[in-house]
């Protein structure tokens, strides 16, 4: 790759990554590869909203109307994720908690199961492969369910992730791959004659490259430096999740889960390989917030409790909260920008983890060769430059 000579760089590499999450850290990882020197710039490697993420892997039960598009690129990362989590776990030895369980969707009356017939004819319309289950059955499959419950969908190719174990991973193939760590935060984006040559960093020192990939998460759009009409809209979407698991000497029925995933209309339970439970998620348009509050946890046991009864038995382990990128059409960004050598890679809303894989590898493809693949031109940060340069933003 060509050289950027600045005269205020202490460093030069060829790919400077800001943001260490999950999406960071495996482009990271695959422009390694390739034989690209890459340097990874956070402060908070892994601890950002891939570390509170629930790790569901979910395409068919997040299906959305409208995002048939999405869904395509979704079941496409779903499918890769078997081989990435081998790859991973034995390039690093250490586990990702990958796990083939399915995904129970459940009503907890007449109207969620309304409306779960509604999610299903469209799940069907669009030939996925889902089940649809009378109430008997959904306690056959779960037997920690409530009562209560008046029926559900089965969708056995909707898995999870340990997001926390994935992004530890990540950062142990980055290092074994030669990727290079400064725990810092990006000032700048240095722009000369229309192209990327570095940037600054907080403590004022420099890094020469010759392209950026952007993948900051909630925050990639206020990195300074990058002209207005370059910049997707983006906007961060908080969610509070709950971490649970079997009080030492207590027994509950919640605490035998070892089944699928477990999704109602507003509150989801993600049960890990060793016991512990997830329950997730807010979806709260506080700006950059991320405070826990106590109306959250309320809310989200309740419904949790509402499905799963002995959830109340358990022991609340933590409560956290992160902020997830969002864009007007929740759908990600992601190649090449009209700005010379930045690459961006954020925008993944509620799919961050789902769409690692295929994420990674289109970042690695643009930094090789300068184009992102055909199949995923959809998502590209053109479609909303374009609409900055029609309104005279773009500089």
């Amino acid at each position: 790759m060509r050289r950027s000579a600045i005269s205020t760089s202490t460093v030069t590499t060829d790919v400077v990554v800001i943001g260490g999450g999950a999406i960071g850290l495996s482009a990271a990882w695959r422009i390694a590869q390739r034989g690209g020197r890459t340097t990874i710039v956070d402060d908070v490697v892994g601890r950002g909203a891939s570390w509170v993420a629930a790790g569901m892997l979910a395409p068919v039960t997040e299906v959305h109307y409208g995002e048939e598009p999405l869904l395509r690129l979704n079941l496409e990362s779903s499918a890769m994720y078997g081989d990435f989590a081998d790859e991973l776990e034995q390039l690093t030895g250490r586990p990702v908690g990958y796990r083939r369980c399915g995904t129970l969707l459940v009503a907890r009356d007449r109207d969620d199961n309304a409306a779960l017939e509604e999610l299903y004819r469209f799940q069907i319309r669009l030939g996925l492969e889902v089940e649809r289950l009378r109430s008997s059955e959904c306690r056959e499959m779960e037997p920690a369910l409530g009562a209560n419950v008046r029926g559900g969908i089965f969708v056995k190719n909707d898995h999870q992730v340990d997001s926390r174990a994935l992004v530890t991973a990540l950062e142990a193939a980055c290092v074994q791959g030669g990727v290079r760590f400064v725990r810092t935060r990006t000032k700048t984006v240095q722009v000369e004659h229309g192209r990327v040559v570095g940037v600054t960093l907080e403590d004022g020192s420099a890094i020469g490259c010759e392209r950026v990939v952007v993948a900051a998460g909630a925050w990639s759009a206020s990195v300074d430096g990058i002209p207005a009409g370059a910049r997707p809209p983006l906007r961060p979407v908080k969610g509070q999740l709950l971490h649970l698991r079997s009080a030492p000497g207590r027994l509950s029925t919640a605490a035998a889960l070892a089944g699928p995933n477990i999704r109602g209309i507003e509150v989801y339970l993600v049960v890990r390989g060793d016991g512990r439970i997830v329950i997730g998620a807010t979806s709260e348009e506080q700006g950059f917030d991320t405070s826990v509050t106590a109306g959250a946890v309320m809310e989200l046991l309740r419904n949790a409790y509402e499905l799963v009864p002995g959830v109340a038995e358990l022991e609340l382990t933590e409560a956290i909260a992160g902020l997830r990128p969002a864009t007007p059409d929740n759908a990600p960004v992601m190649g090449p920008s009209v700005l010379e050598g930045l690459i961006w890679a954020t925008g993944h809303y509620r799919n961050g983890i789902l769409l690692t894989p295929i994420t990674a590898d289109a970042v690695a493809e643009v930094v090789a060769s300068g184009s992102l693949p055909d199949a995923l031109e959809s998502f590209s940060p053109r479609r909303f430059e374009q609409i900055s340069a029609d309104a005279g933003v773009l500089q």
